[in-house]
This record gives structure tokens, sequence and C-alpha cells, in this order.
């Protein structure tokens, strides 16, 4: 069951604290609410962006670490360009050429990732000011954010009503539920941009990761990492990751793929249950801590992404630099520029229709 301490109070197990944690840029107060289960793992997510700040969770000997990306307070998100754990909407990854047809009507987006839309546009929802509420559930503590995208916001329509779910259970998965409706046809693909290091934040490069992507094929990219249309098999490429391989093993191959990206940052195809329940996205071990994360996903599609655009510059949580390639992302989603790729999983919500997806992170530990 969710209580939620004082304002300032020390987090106890259990419980869900609030803390200020700054002020936007038009003044108004921005809110950071740190979960904590039975045994003391801890996730804390502010209403700004709706973004996971951070989440300390144990390794072998029961030390805890921040394992994700971030900043101290609300500036970092407000000014930052690289979505740390952020709810990324309306449509997270990229839309070819800033523009979609739906029942015949072209859709102009804003161009601000080269040619292409990235991430719902120039304020996308980790731009936005989310509404916080605590809940009770069996499961953990619950926090809901909710957020209402007006029809033509950033270009995209339909009034969207968006609702997120954090939930950190006593068995230490932080579970991420997705729900959103529409009074007119839209399309909407939402997920949580957390980079992770499971050495903990600020700690070095995540080459040496073991990672684990049970899926036979990836979506190839072109020169702006907009995917060809061709569905491709991983195997005999540096994308085969079924079984478990260190990230840096083939990071610098000569293949055009890793050239095009800098490094990995493709659209892998999972298998997706028509049942809709989840089903292992991903497994990574970090050898040193013997942290392991498993990624259990409901959707069709994950991006796996490695840092490679983080230079070192803008300073992160308790003032460490975040270098390129000092995390990777496993971003659950449907496919990137899904709207102009009719052999993709669809993307479209019509009204009366409810979208709802979702992802957990659970996290273990190798003796």
């Amino acid at each position: 069951m969710t209580t939620l301490a004082p304002l300032g109070a020390t987090p106890q197990p259990g419980s869900t604290t609030k803390k200020s944690f700054g002020k936007a840029a038009d003044g108004q107060p921005v809110d950071l609410y740190v979960l904590t289960n039975k045994s003391g793992t801890e996730a804390s997510i502010t209403n700004f962006g709706g973004a996971l700040v951070s989440l300390k969770v144990p390794d072998r000997s029961g030390k805890l670490a921040d394992v994700v990306l971030g900043y101290d307070n609300v500036d970092g998100y407000v000014k930052g360009t690289s979505y740390f754990g952020a709810l990324v909407g309306r449509y997270g990854n990229r839309i070819g050429h800033a523009q979609f047809v739906l029942d015949g009507k072209t859709y102009t987006l804003a161009k601000n990732n080269g040619e292409n839309c990235l991430h719902g546009g120039v304020k996308g929802f980790n731009k936005a000011l989310w509404t916080a509420k605590t809940l009770s559930t069996k499961d953990g503590q619950s926090l809901e954010l909710s957020y209402f995208s007006k029809d033509g916001e950033e270009g995209f329509p339909g009034n969207l009503t968006v609702n997120v779910i954090y939930t950190l259970t006593d068995a230490n998965a932080l579970k991420i539920e997705y729900s959103a409706t529409t009074d007119k046809k839209t399309v909407v693909n939402l997920t949580n941009h957390a980079y992770f290091n499971l050495a903990g934040q600020g700690s070095g490069d995540i080459l040496g990761h073991l990672l684990m992507i049970p899926a036979e094929q990836f979506t190839p990219v072109d020169a702006g990492l907009i995917p060809t249309g061709e569905f491709r098999d991983v195997m005999d490429t540096p994308f085969d990751f079924r079984k478990p391989t260190a990230i840096g093993a083939r990071i610098d191959q000569a293949d055009g793929q890793l050239k095009l990206g800098g490094g990995y940052d493709h659209n892998f195809v999972l298998r997706m249950t028509m049942d809709r329940v989840e089903t292992l996205a991903a497994r990574v071990v970090e050898p040193t801590s013997g942290r392991v994360m498993e990624v259990w996903t409901t959707e069709p599609g994950m991006q796996f992404y490695t840092g490679n655009f983080l230079d070192g510059k803008a300073l992160g949580k308790g003032g460490l630099s975040y270098p390129r390639r000092s995390a990777f992302c496993l971003e659950t989603q449907h496919f990137p520029d899904s709207p102009n790729q009719p052999k993709f999983p669809s993307v479209v919500l019509n009204p009366g229709d409810r979208y709802h997806t979702i992802t957990t992170y659970k996290f273990s530990v190798e003796k």
C-alpha cells in the first residue's frame, strides 16, 4: 500500500516520499517522488517529463548504487537534450521527413533531428509538467502521472489523455504501465528513455556489460536513422545478441549499420504474443557488481542504443560526467517511422479504443 510521507521526510522502506525538485521555466514548482520498497531499493521520479531520476538497486553484496543517468535538479531536465529517464511521446523515436498521412490527410511535424521528427518534437512529453498522484496498490509503491496533450500539439491530431503508472515492487522490479485515449484518430508510441549503467551512473563505459536480446530480426536504417522498411536477420551480423555477448564485442566492427548509428541505435523485432502478455525482451549482466536487469514488455519492438551521442559536457548527478557509451538504453516501443511503414505494426489509435502497454525492469544479482 502506498503512503505519502510529509514533504522533505527521509525515505523509509515501504513508503513514498515527496520532495521539492526546483521550479520549471515558468516558475511552477516541480516535485520528486521517492518510491522505496521493503528491502530499501529506491526509484525517484519527477513530474517534470515524468523522468526516472534515480534507481538504486543492490549488487551481489547488497550495496546499493544508482544505475540510471540523470540530473540533481529540474534545471538539468529543462535544459537537457538527451532525454535522461524521460517519458517520451507523443511518438517515441523517429518519424521520417517529419510527416505522416492519416486517412488521406498529411500531418506536418517539427524537424528536430535533421529532416526527421524525434521523440515527439520540440516540446515533447519529456518537457511537460505531469500531474502526479500516489496510488494504493498490492504490488508495491506506485505513482500515477497524467498529461493532457491538446489536439494539434506538436502537429499531432486529437486530444490525447495519457496516464503512466510507475510501480516499484518488493521483488525489485520497476513496472511502467502506459495508457492513452483520444477523441480523434491519431498515432501514439510511448516509451521511457532511461539510460542504464549497472555498475553505477558515471562509473565508466558499458562495453563490458553482457547483453542478451532474444530477437531474430532488426530493422536496418538509412543515413538519417530511419528504418528502410526491411526486416533483416541478426544471424551472422553484429546485431546477434541471442546469446549473452559483451556490448562492446562488435560495436566497432566495419559494419554499415553500426557506422550509421555510431554504434547501436536500432530497433529489434521482438516476439509479440497475441494475448499481449509481457515477454522477455532483454537480459543484461554487469559482471563486476553482479547486477542483472531483465526487460519484459508487451511491445513488439525495442530500441537498443549505446549512448553514442553522449559527449561528457553536461554534468549529471553528483557532478559526474557522462561520456560517450557510458550508458545504454533499451526503449520498448512500436517501431520507428511506423506511420509511414505499412509493413510495421500499427501505431494508430482510434476514438473509443485504449492504448495500453506494459514494460517491467526486473533486477536481481548473479553470485
